[in-house]
């Protein structure tokens, strides 16, 4: 059963607040749907840097470092995500690129999801398949597994 996005938030809110963290999100398939959520929870002004939603190649490869090639791979999350806790002056930085279907996108199959989380500067990636190759479920899985890492990311510390 897929948990709640808002309550993942007030979760997330809570374990920041306890922590001292500052958190930022750097987002392309989800196009703002992470950082909304988390600018939607209790105290998020204490903790929550901001976010970069770069959905265009151009934005990605300029403004995000991310090395030519795929943006639906391992090194373009790395890129964004190390780039966003620079420029957001965040210690702690979630970033998520797939392709969302139905059609695949840099020879990805639709629902391939790549995330990476920076934590001072030691970032971290993993990929990730959706069931659906529907944008909608795409967009919504993703959403709630993004909120997951990070919560699961704060809880071990």
């Amino acid at each position: 059963m897929e948990q709640d996005p808002e309550q993942l938030a007030k979760s997330i809110s809570e374990v920041a607040s306890q922590g001292g963290h500052r958190l930022a999100i750097v987002e392309s398939l989800t196009g703002g749907l992470v950082c909304s959520d988390l600018a939607a929870s209790p105290g998020s002004s204490e903790w929550f840097r901001g976010g970069v939603v770069a959905y265009d190649r151009t934005t990605k490869h300029g403004t995000l470092g991310v090395p030519d090639g795929p943006v639906v791979s391992e090194p373009a999350v790395r890129a964004m995500s190390e780039k966003a806790a620079q420029l957001l002056d965040a210690d702690l930085t979630l970033a998520v690129s797939g392709a969302g279907g139905p059609e695949p996108q840099d020879d990805q199959p639709p629902g391939t999801v790549w995330f990476a989380i920076t934590d001072h500067g030691e970032t971290e990636a993993w990929r990730e398949q959706t069931e659906s190759d529907d944008p909608q479920d795409v967009l919504r899985h993703t959403r709630v597994r993004s909120l997951q890492a990070l919560l699961k990311h704060l809880q071990e510390q």
